[in-house]
């Protein structure tokens, strides 16, 4: 992708989460999730990618207000976490009242390696783009989630084997097998697909 259309995409992203947050603040629907409930399901598959570590650093890339640091502070006693957003908005509130081990960047890449990394729904919401543009955007995001991780990285997506009447246009629906098949193919032989619960969505896991 032209390095134009990746400025032109990644801004029509941040503006239309900026306006999520504004309309409905920090809650699920303020990064478009449909409720707090499937939000919290969603965290609990890709944080399979940790397999038990005691202490470990976390990048969340689309880390919106920061809901995924609030879930993981009392289920986890030691970890250092680094949020990554291309929203101005959204990194302003998850900075707010944040936890001395966490910090936040603006931008679409973590300034730094860590053990893993993980994004939710940052491959869903389309709107004007291509499909061609949008596929380009998310293979450079996942290369991204490679390179920022020496353990492991995970991510989701709404799945291809969506309800067809259900189907919005403005939403990409990816094919999770062509997922699993690139992710074992470039970037390690140990790839789990989760596709078993209960959302029109899947999760992939990449431990290295």
């Amino acid at each position: 992708m032209a390095e134009r259309n990746r400025d032109t995409l990644l801004n029509e992203v941040a503006d239309y989460y900026s306006a999520k947050l504004k309309d409905h603040g920090m809650t699920a629907k303020g990064v478009d999730w449909s409720s707090a409930d499937s939000q919290i399901l969603r965290f609990e598959q890709l944080l399979r990618i940790l397999r038990g570590d005691e202490e470990f650093s976390l990048n969340d890339l689309g880390c919106g207000y920061g809901a995924l640091l609030r879930h993981l502070q009392p289920k986890y006693p030691r970890f250092s976490y680094m949020g990554v957003d291309v929203s101005e908005a959204m990194i302003a509130a998850a900075s707010r009242d944040a936890p001395a081990h966490a910090a936040f960047h603006l931008g679409s890449e973590p300034p730094a390696a860590a053990d893993y990394s993980v994004a939710s729904g940052i491959f869903n919401v389309r709107l004007s783009q291509s499909e061609s543009d949008w596929a380009a955007y998310m293979h450079a995001t996942v290369d991204v989630l490679d390179r920022s991780s020496s353990k492991g990285f995970a991510f989701n997506c709404l799945t291809s084997y969506s309800d067809s009447d259900k189907m919005r246009p403005d939403l990409h629906y990816a094919d999770p097998c062509y997922w699993f098949d690139l992710c074992k193919r470039k970037y390690s032989r140990n790839v789990a697909l989760l596709h078993d619960y209960g959302l029109y969505e899947f999760t992939i896991l990449v431990r290295k």
